[in-house]
């Protein structure tokens, strides 16, 4: 099972921070380091000393790291134009040298894209899959080749479909959400991976149930198809030092944010649970981003006992 750290640094932290953040995932022995795409504070943070760009802030992490996986949890659609978006992440992954991952989603902060003069289209579904067949199209188009693509929404014509990522066919996409129908059937059909967010075992299991399904519906092997979670954890020894990260969780997060309080080996049965549903990686979503002791704790307690799994 492979374990991730997922950042949310809109709810306030600098690139230095999140620089810190990643090595430390990095030393530690942590499968990869993902971030938020978000340019507004939610909850009760007050965002200070405001938002940091994506693919701004992994083009420097691309450098700055060795090892680690990186990527977006995730990007929404209309933050970007899906040609340049693609320019974007197949030149990090170059500077990478191959581990970047794209989550690309709907988004659904109205306000947040009110704020920075972003529209907010309600078919925001229709975009979604657009952006897809383009990203993907793009990156697969052999070199020497042109892509054009008409839809109701994106119009390319005769684009080079340049540059290439260093990863082959494509950097791997990340689709996810709890969409009954329409989510289960994108991913099945363009992503490496779908993500079922914030859920107890049960229902995550029944999202899982229904990309397999969607992926016997296009001719895909399930198993081609990783499936993952995001949690948010607090981990301690005590019972003290579960309620003080919880607290830390809590002046960060909205208020309806469930924080899973627990011992580190309470936390390897209930990662053991989500194995058992189906969850082959899970996202660790971290809001106390000054708490490195957290995640040592996780990596030295938690991590080697999941690698067995």
């Amino acid at each position: 099972m492979d374990l991730r750290v997922l950042t949310e640094p809109q709810q306030g932290a600098t690139y230095e921070t999140l620089l810190r953040v990643a090595r430390a995932a990095e030393d530690l022995g942590f499968d990869g380091f993902f971030r938020s795409d978000h340019y507004r504070a939610g909850g009760v943070a007050d965002g200070l000393p405001g938002p940091t760009d994506c693919w701004t802030t992994l083009a420097g992490l691309a450098r700055e790291t060795k090892r680690i996986r990186l990527g977006s949890l995730v990007t929404p659609v209309a933050f970007r134009l899906p040609g340049p978006l693609a320019i974007q992440v197949a030149q990090v992954d170059q500077m990478s040298g191959g581990r970047i991952e794209l989550g690309l989603g709907t988004g659904w902060d109205a306000a947040e894209h009110a704020a920075y003069g972003i529209p907010f289209p309600e078919r925001r579904f229709d975009l979604l899959e657009e952006q897809l067949r383009i990203v993907t199209g793009l990156w697969r188009t052999p070199r020497g080749e042109k892509f054009s693509f008409k839809g109701e929404h994106y119009e390319l014509t005769d684009s080079p479909a340049l540059p290439k990522a260093a990863q082959r066919p494509h950097p791997p996409i990340i689709v996810g959400g709890r969409g009954p129908k329409r989510t289960p059937r994108l991913a099945a059909m363009y992503a490496s991976e779908y993500n079922s967010n914030f859920r107890p075992s049960d229902q995550v299991a029944e999202s899982y149930v229904r990309v397999r399904e969607a992926c016997a519906a296009v001719g895909r092997d399930p198993g081609t198809l990783t499936l993952s979670v995001t949690l948010v954890v607090a981990c301690g020894r005590t019972p003290a030092e579960i309620e003080k990260r919880a607290d830390a969780i809590a002046g960060k997060a909205a208020a309806n944010q469930v924080v899973l309080r627990l011992t580190p080996a309470q936390l390897v049965e209930k990662l053991g649970e989500y194995h058992a549903a189906g969850a082959r990686r899970v996202y660790l979503r971290t809001f106390d981003l000054d708490d490195l002791d957290h995640l040592a704790l996780i990596a030295n307690d938690v991590l080697p006992l999941i690698r067995i799994l």
